[in-house]
């Protein structure tokens, strides 16, 4: 039987309690009444909350959260509203006493303020996409480099640099996957994380995928939100953008929209050459990652599975077509390169 992860909230549900109660401590706390919609959620109980006064999003942790790393996150959260206004994250709204977390027997409650879009995920994935995800990325993580807290450098199973710690989880994977994945593991050990332990470390969002990204669907290059900051951790900055790029990669031709993404975070948080040169490496790992945790947790929560595994197709796909990690890396290198000064 496979262990779970030493330490990993994804092995446990997330809470259910029941909506009327939630609602209660919405309306005793922040004097707030309305319709609560559940949201999806693989660790957490998350509601829209419709109200006369607006429409919000109520955050229930999972109990078994540490509460210096909901602290962390919702620190993280105040300092991007301060210090990058124009960054469209969602805003934290205090309590009728001011507290910005509200701590329950079932969870630490937040209320933050709705961000409205439709999620990239169900739009085109196209250049101009691509380039306004590094752009925000960039300015996100120049941001975050500002911000410290004692919670950030917890252990995380999903940050890229903990991509040995898998192997555990393999037995999860499909019998024609497994065999890759557990060689990938071994060279990531040997060959890429002694490189990666010599680059820029900072907090970092950590999922900056498609379904945590809201546009305007009138203006489908415009980022309208950035959500979902529960993966923030203190990890190496380039691995923010192998996330990124993992749901970027276009089976046919790799570097169509990775060029676009790499260029433009580049342009607003300019990488080091060491970073270009193992981002796909990082890449691969990030994929690994997904594949893996993805099959581990589906097979132990079946009626969540289909929320579990939205990005494995894609992600298997991505990994089938990264097949010359040096080429691609001298080829985003050349064009982070060629910008202008």
């Amino acid at each position: 039987m496979t262990q779970d992860p030493a330490g990993s909230l994804l092995s446990l549900p997330p809470p259910q309690v029941p909506t009327p109660a939630l609602a209660a401590l919405v309306a005793s706390h922040w004097g707030l009444s309305g319709t609560l919609h559940p949201l999806t959620s693989e660790r957490d109980q998350n509601h829209r909350l419709d109200s006369a006064q607006g429409v919000f999003t109520l955050k229930l942790a999972n109990p078994a959260e540490p509460a210096a790393l909901t602290d962390f996150q919702t620190r993280a959260l105040l300092h991007t509203a301060a210090e990058a206004p124009d960054l469209p994250t969602p805003r934290v709204v205090a309590t009728r006493d001011g507290r910005h977390i509200l701590p329950t027997p079932d969870g630490a409650l937040r209320l933050l303020t709705w961000v409205p879009g439709n999620p990239l995920a169900h739009l085109p994935r196209t250049p101009a996409l691509a380039a306004s995800i590094g752009r925000a990325l960039g300015e996100l993580d120049a941001t975050l480099a500002l911000f410290h807290h004692p919670a950030a450098d917890h252990h995380l199973l999903w940050d890229i640099r903990n991509t040995p710690d898998l192997a555990p989880l393999t037995g999860a994977l499909p019998d024609d996957l497994r065999p890759r994945v557990i060689t990938f593991l071994a060279r990531f050990r040997t060959h890429i994380a002694p490189g990666l332990a010599q680059l820029p470390r900072q907090v970092i969002h950590g999922d900056f995928n498609p379904h945590n990204l809201l546009a305007d669907p009138a203006e489908p290059t415009r980022l309208t939100g950035i959500l979902d900051f529960g993966d923030m951790t203190l990890s190496h900055r380039v691995c923010d953008l192998a996330v990124a790029a993992s749901y970027l990669i276009e089976p046919a031709n790799p570097p169509a929209l990775l060029i676009p993404l790499t260029t433009a975070y580049h342009r607003a948080n300019p990488l080091t050459a060491q970073e270009i040169r193992l981002l796909p490496d990082l890449v691969t790992a990030r994929l690994v990652t997904t594949l893996t945790i993805s099959a581990w947790r589906a097979g132990r929560y079946p009626d969540n599975a289909a929320y579990i595994l939205r990005n494995a197709p894609t992600s298997r796909a991505g990994l089938d077509a990264l097949t010359d990690p040096e080429t691609l890396a001298a080829t985003l290198l050349t064009a982070c390169e060629s910008l202008p000064t």
